[in-house]
């Protein structure tokens, strides 16, 4: 457990976690069913709605791992899930993609637009289910742009991503949105998917995912699938993503412990007990789907939310 004394008053992910528990959980039991935990993602159907993450270049945080990307693509098929990758080469694609599990890959918004026309074409040549962006590693710490591994980013306009929306025929999904502007704005543009995240805290003081996406889902819900990731650790994490209007959600660093420790196993074990506490919530408050969850069933600061 992280030292309370060391963590920074504007360290986005303290923020995050102590906002997610701060909302408690009403319970209904009286004709309560044994819930399913099926969902529609991207035109697909999974067995659940937790996703893998969009991690990169894990070999270099995880060198117990080496292949830490195809074994959590592993994971992901087993379980029925949907699969993100993050930052990742053509040919370290084109491998996670042989794995079989349906897969998003997630480019970064290189300065080369070259580049990110070529990974488009290459991920539907290749077979991914659906590409998208996260438009949040424009910038660096000082406020330029940003550097990854080398490799440097740009901000991108509405109109970059509706170049890009034109460019492919799969899904695309926009991954970095922490606003209604933005969420509108990718909406617009013609995504199929936001995924409502501060990227493990890139920007002091950000406002947590969860405490933003009721309003983002009452202003672009139903016209796009709203995702969400940041500090889901729990089925109870989950639960309240689902139940504030979130369709999905992707779990990162708290897989990424039995990710090195056993590889694909060590993944497939943490989501099923993610996946089991969230069927526990659910039997009892009474939500047999995921489309009966709503928020009325979660209070704060002594008051319902809804």
């Amino acid at each position: 457990m992280a030292d309370e004394t060391k963590i920074r008053p504007s360290d986005a992910n303290a923020i995050t976690r102590r906002y997610f528990d701060s909302i408690l959980i009403e319970q209904r039991l009286v004709g309560a069913k044994t819930p399913s935990l099926r969902c529609t993602l991207l035109g697909k159907q999974f067995d659940t709605p937790v996703m893998m993450p969009a991690f990169s270049h894990l070999h270099i945080f995880a060198k117990e791992r080496e292949d830490g990307m195809r074994e959590y693509a592993r994971a992901a098929k087993a379980l029925g899930a949907l699969n993100f990758v993050g930052m990742s080469e053509n040919e370290d694609f084109a491998g996670i993609l042989e794995v079989g599990a349906p897969t998003v890959r997630i480019i970064k918004p290189y300065a080369d637009r070259d580049k990110i026309f070529s990974q488009l074409a290459f991920a539907q040549e290749h077979g991914a289910w659906a590409v998208g962006m996260d438009i949040d590693h424009s910038f660096a710490s000082d406020g330029g742009p940003d550097d990854v591994f080398g490799e440097k980013m740009a901000p991108q306009t509405r109109s970059d991503l509706e170049e890009y929306i034109r460019a492919t025929k799969l899904p695309f999904v926009v991954k970095g949105v922490l606003s209604v502007r933005d969420a509108q704005a990718c909406a617009e543009a013609g995504a199929k998917a936001i995924l409502v995240s501060h990227h493990h805290g890139r920007m002091p003081f950000a406002i947590p995912p969860l405490m933003v996406l009721p309003e983002i889902v009452r202003a672009v819900g139903g016209s796009i699938q709203v995702m969400l990731d940041c500090g889901i650790e729990t089925g109870a994490d989950v639960y309240k993503a689902l139940a504030l209007g979130a369709d999905a959600v992707a779990v990162g660093r708290a897989m990424m412990q039995p990710l090195v420790r056993d590889g694909a196993a060590g993944v497939e074990a943490c989501v099923r007990r993610i996946n089991n506490e969230l069927a526990m919530l659910m039997a009892f408050t009474g939500c047999a789907s995921l489309a009966e969850m709503d928020p009325s069933v979660l209070w704060r600061d002594g008051r319902p939310m809804a």
